[in-house]
């Protein structure tokens, strides 16, 4: 006769209680590493706009993390750095000092320290999970896939950086894309996995990327494509010098359509080299973005009065902070808050795809 215990009516609230602090627990440590992916997307705009991200020309993951302390370690970062093209063809002519090369140095050190950081943020918490066997039953596929992200996001940002270290004076704008792209992907799977643990905390049932929610993060992906394209060509201000003034939105050297565009190498060079055409896609693919995420929020408006509200505030300073950068001839601080912005763009609409994914077919 078997003498398995079977589980009893006391036992059973328990383990469900369990359940519930675990997928919890999960759901606070994503959203801590979710705000830390939002922090280094803005200081990577940092980086970017100023030229700092091939200040560092080796990857060290260990020794890196120490920046250099003597004149003599200082000495010899700054000449690996005067190797580089971007010194010789750009920096180096301008005068560029010692203490002057410190300030990129310690951006791109900034950037790098935060992502060893989110790596251990990650990787620590979610080997005390697993061996805690506190991970919820067809969880463990989807953390091991954003933890392979982040390495993959790591390894981008140096093939990134090394773009600019050998073949030119600024890394490839299709790298820096990638770049970009991978961190927010990223940043929405993260938000997406919490918000599924939050469901099974409240014994709901996963939520399914479909329809509107769909088109929105795919237009949106594609819109962050462009706007990664227009950073690393520096389109927003040298797509055809003195074009860019105080009235430079919505006209483009005086017209909606640019003049300049080159279609001589073909196609797929234009729409992803083209400075000009890149810039004005980026520009007024926006207005197809806006255009579903306000559907999306008025779909939301009635059950998630709030999410479509935070939605709506996101994308309107998104487009607001797009225009200012232009305006401003592409200032650091507005830039950079239109990076960020973009971030949390992403992370509100995954939030909003999420509910409506949530909701019964009708």
């Amino acid at each position: 006769m078997s003498t398995r215990a079977v589980p009893t009516a006391a036992h059973q609230p328990r383990a469900l209680t369990d359940q519930r602090s675990d997928a919890l627990a999960l759901v606070r440590w994503l959203f801590v590493v979710a705000l830390m992916v939002v922090m280094i997307v803005a200081v990577g705009g940092i980086t970017r706009l100023t030229e700092s991200g091939v200040s560092i020309t080796e990857w060290k993951p260990v020794t890196g993390t120490i920046p250099p302390i003597t004149d003599a370690q200082w000495q010899a970062e700054f000449a690996a750095y005067q190797a580089t093209p971007q010194y010789q063809l750009v920096n180096g002519p301008a005068g560029m000092t010692l203490e002057s090369y410190k300030f990129i140095f310690f951006w791109e050190w900034v950037h790098r320290l935060i992502a060893r950081t989110i790596g251990l943020v990650f990787a620590v918490p979610l080997t005390w999970f697993w061996i805690k066997g506190r991970i919820p039953e067809g969880y463990k596929p989807r953390l091991l896939a954003l933890l392979a992200l982040g390495a993959l996001q790591g390894t981008v940002g140096w093939w990134m950086v090394k773009s600019g270290i050998v073949n030119d004076v600024k890394v490839s704008h299709f790298r820096l894309a990638a770049h970009l792209l991978v961190a927010l992907v990223t940043l929405g799977g993260l938000v997406w996995t919490a918000l599924d643990l939050m469901a099974l905390a409240r014994d709901r049932p996963r939520a399914r990327l479909r329809g509107l929610g769909l088109l929105a993060l795919a237009m949106l992906l594609v819109q962050l494509f462009y706007g990664a394209l227009v950073a690393g060509m520096r389109a927003g201000t040298s797509a055809g010098a003195g074009w860019f003034s105080a009235d430079a939105w919505p006209l483009m050297q005086g017209k909606i359509y640019p003049d300049g565009v080159d279609w001589a190498l073909g196609l797929p060079h234009a729409f992803l080299s083209d400075p000009f055409l890149v810039h004005f896609i980026h520009r007024w693919w926006a207005w197809g973005v806006v255009a579903v995420l306000v559907v999306l929020a008025r779909k939301l408006r009635r059950d998630h009065r709030v999410a479509s509200v935070v939605l709506h505030s996101a994308f309107g300073t998104q487009v607001l902070l797009g225009i200012l950068t232009v305006w401003s001839g592409v200032a650091l601080w507005i830039a950079v808050l239109h990076q960020l912005v973009g971030a949390l763009l992403v992370a509100t609409t995954v939030w909003c795809a999420h509910l409506l994914g949530s909701r019964p077919r009708t």
